[in-house]
């Protein structure tokens, strides 16, 4: 084998490699929400996370857009970050902004959180539109896949979170109410059965049998 073919080989082997490891960081490069499933009027706790700035830029801020759909929303407490809340006309959380009080460095992983509450009418699907600012320029992470088209090929895919019906009532509890309520704890006729005062009633239906034959015997004695 030449020397030249064992150059273009061995170059295209490098190449291979590079895209291997480049590819899969690629894909995963873009800001992520756990957990991603919630129930309509659920509360929790959402963390958005990062492992990488934008082009190898450590990253400032993070500024989240909140979605329709929110009862609720409460940004947590984090010595690592300055937060600035804004507010719709409603007096909603509308937007929560993120600032690094020291700015993060690309090979580190970065996250912030917010506890959130959603409502019976919460839709189906929650996008959470972000811009990561950095050192040195930014990305907005705000693209929604189309019905069939798979999120992963975004190139900045916004975090969603998808919400499921309400969770049904623990079946568990049905009949545990009111104890007095004898129709619901004992069927239709809604009457209890008592062992006491049945084994009162036969010793005293007893006792007045022996009282009875007592009186015949002493009648019959006397005549």
């Amino acid at each position: 084998m030449s020397s030249t073919i064992r150059r273009t080989l061995t170059a295209g082997l490098i190449g291979g490699a590079i895209l291997a490891v480049a590819v899969p960081a690629m894909a995963s490069a873009h800001v992520s929400v756990s957990p991603d499933e919630m129930s309509a009027g659920d509360h929790g706790v959402l963390t958005f996370s990062f492992a990488h700035g934008c082009d190898n830029s450590p990253t400032t801020s993070l500024t989240i857009t909140m979605p329709e759909g929110l009862a609720s929303v409460a940004p947590t407490m984090d010595s690592d970050w300055a937060i600035d809340i804004e507010r719709g006309d409603d007096g909603l959380v509308s937007a929560v902004t993120y600032t690094a009080v020291a700015p993060v460095p690309t090979d580190l992983r970065g996250a912030v959180s917010m506890s959130v509450g959603l409502d019976e009418s919460t839709p189906a699907s929650l996008t959470f539109p972000v811009i990561q600012t950095c050192v040195e320029g930014s990305t907005e992470w705000a693209q929604v896949a189309e019905d069939g088209e798979d999120p992963h090929e975004l190139d900045s895919p916004a975090p969603v979170v998808t919400v499921g019906a309400a969770e049904a009532a623990d079946a568990s509890h049905a009949g545990h109410g009111d104890p007095t309520d004898t129709a619901a704890a004992d069927g239709e006729g809604g009457t209890t059965w008592e062992p006491l005062p049945t084994v009162l009633g036969a010793a005293g239906l007893v006792t007045g049998l022996a009282a009875l034959v007592v009186s015949v015997v002493a009648v019959r004695r006397r005549a």
